[in-house]
């Protein structure tokens, strides 16, 4: 599908989980989307790959002065510290929250939902994570179900890097208008 008139965010910090962050923004530039790493941190995050710090990135914007306008997509790579760390800071959880609010796709993979959780989006929500956060999805108000990959309106939730090609797939999908 040709993305070439759409634009999306990645919203990351250090210790993304290194896959969940690189495959979605090489698959989507390779569909003729505009990806841009926003994070609190400046200059380049660095991921987690597996088991040890991997790759860095570049970041393109600091999440202060991203405006939801400017994208047509979210999406939230997971890893443990990733989310840890974004969930504590005020700017990233406002910027979730208003580009969910906008109707715009927002989608989290992994740990990811960490962040619609302290955003307060889960209440009444259909969603997967990975299945130690299913507990704090529950508690959030969340239906949580095992599944690949769950849409509930604008959210997009799967549950591990190992789902990633039907994770993508849905993201594009909704980015190119058929569902």
């Amino acid at each position: 599908m040709n993305l070439s008139n759409k634009r999306i965010a990645i919203l990351a910090n250090d210790g993304f989980e290194q896959s969940e962050l690189l495959e979605p923004l090489n698959r989507l530039k390779e569909s003729g989307a505009t990806v841009e790493v926003v994070s609190p941190s400046e200059g380049s995050i660095r991921g987690w790959n597996k088991d040890d710090w991997g790759e860095s990135v570049p970041v393109d914007r600091a999440v202060t002065a991203a405006n939801v306008d400017d994208f047509d997509a979210l999406i939230l790579p997971g890893g443990q510290i990733n989310p840890d760390l974004l969930r504590t800071d005020q700017s990233a959880v406002d910027f979730v929250r208003r580009f969910a609010e906008s109707g715009k796709p927002v989608a989290a993979i992994c740990h990811a939902p960490w962040l619609l959780i302290e955003a307060d989006l889960l209440r009444g929500r259909r969603v997967t994570s990975y299945h130690s956060i299913r507990t704090d999805v529950r508690n959030a108000g969340g239906n949580w179900v095992d599944a690949e990959v769950v849409v509930d309106e604008n959210l997009v939730t799967s549950r591990s890097p190992d789902d990633l090609p039907a994770f993508i797939r849905q993201v594009t999908k909704m980015l190119a208008g058929a569902g």
